[in-house]
């Protein structure tokens, strides 16, 4: 028999989760998401999460408590009458009375090789320190963060010039597939449970818009790794006077342009936007002024001229 499933999720990376398991034939009896937030120009509209709206065109009840403090929104979830809780990005950290709330417990999609980048911002760490593989794994929940055991794993390579938002998207989809399977095996009976390992472990945290701006003192690669970690959001940035005053600008995508270079970092090297760093250089492929829309680089110099010799901050 399909199983009584509560999802828990909010932006839309956890959609596609979703709806694997309702196309899988599992009946959704209730969605968690966060609660509206304010959007829009003046920040005046409150606008439901991608999940609460993928939930409401499937005709399945959402629920969005701020948190679980209250007894009431305890004993609601556990009326639901759940089998099983399956939890992707839900942005909370759920209370020993939730995680025991189901009859079989909380399945939680990670978007890691656990142990490695445990935590809130996994995808973007793992591009940041150069690793050439990640993947999505299905692990049962427990009061630890992300230190529950594992039952399955997929894993998605890291190409070269892979951004976030890409790896993002190709982990989604992997995603939706691995989860529906691990259900499947629950469901049958058939899904073990496997230890994290206790060596490896690495702590994914969030990015903080401190880190955000372009150190071009570092080596190519770190410098490359820094930008397409943090592309499409919340984007790596330098400064560049534009107009008499330094504009953020940001660089969505860009590409290692070789080893041997002499000139001080920062320092703009040809007309293609190849920039000097502490070792080796980076061409700029795609940026984005602040206001603007995001422009290839030589659409970019067209209307912004930056010249070989600059140094940019």
């Amino acid at each position: 028999m399909a199983l009584r499933i509560i999802f828990m999720g909010t932006p839309d990376f956890s959609v596609p989760t979703l709806e694997a398991l309702a196309d899988a034939g599992h009946e959704i009896v209730a969605v968690y998401s966060q609660p509206p937030r304010p959007a829009g120009r003046r920040g005046l509209e409150l606008v439901k999460s991608p999940v609460h709206q993928a939930a409401e065109r499937r005709g399945i009840p959402v629920f969005t408590p701020v948190n679980f403090r209250a007894e009431e929104d305890r004993e609601a979830f556990r009326a639901h009458g759940a089998d099983v809780a399956v939890v992707v990005a839900y942005g909370l950290l759920l209370p020993e009375a939730i995680l025991t709330g189901t009859r079989l417990g909380c399945y939680n999609g990670h978007a890691s090789l656990l142990p490695r980048w445990r935590g809130a911002a996994p995808i973007q760490r793992a591009i940041m320190a150069g690793d050439d593989e990640t993947g999505m794994m299905v692990m049962k929940m427990d009061k630890g963060l992300d230190t529950g055991p594992v039952a399955l794993m997929r894993r998605v390579a890291i190409g070269e010039n892979m951004t976030a938002g890409a790896l993002h998207d190709a982990l989604m989809q992997a995603g939706g597939a691995l989860m529906a399977e691990a259900m499947g095996r629950l469901e049958a009976g058939g899904l073990p449970l496997t230890p994290q390992a206790e060596e490896g472990v690495l702590y994914a945290a969030k990015i903080d818009k401190a880190e955000t701006r372009i150190d071009f003192s570092k080596p190519a690669k770190d410098v490359h790794n820094h930008i397409r970690g943090l592309s499409p959001f919340p984007g790596a940035w330098f400064e560049l006077p534009i107009a008499g005053k330094p504009e953020r600008v940001k660089v969505l995508a860009s590409e290692r342009a070789g080893e041997g270079v002499s000139k001080p970092a920062g320092t703009v090297l040809d007309d293609r936007l190849t920039i000097a760093c502490g070792k080796g250089a980076v061409r700029l492929v795609r940026l984005q002024k602040a206001g603007g829309k995001p422009l290839d680089a030589a659409d970019f110099l067209r209307g912004t001229p930056v010249s070989a010799g600059e140094v940019l901050s």
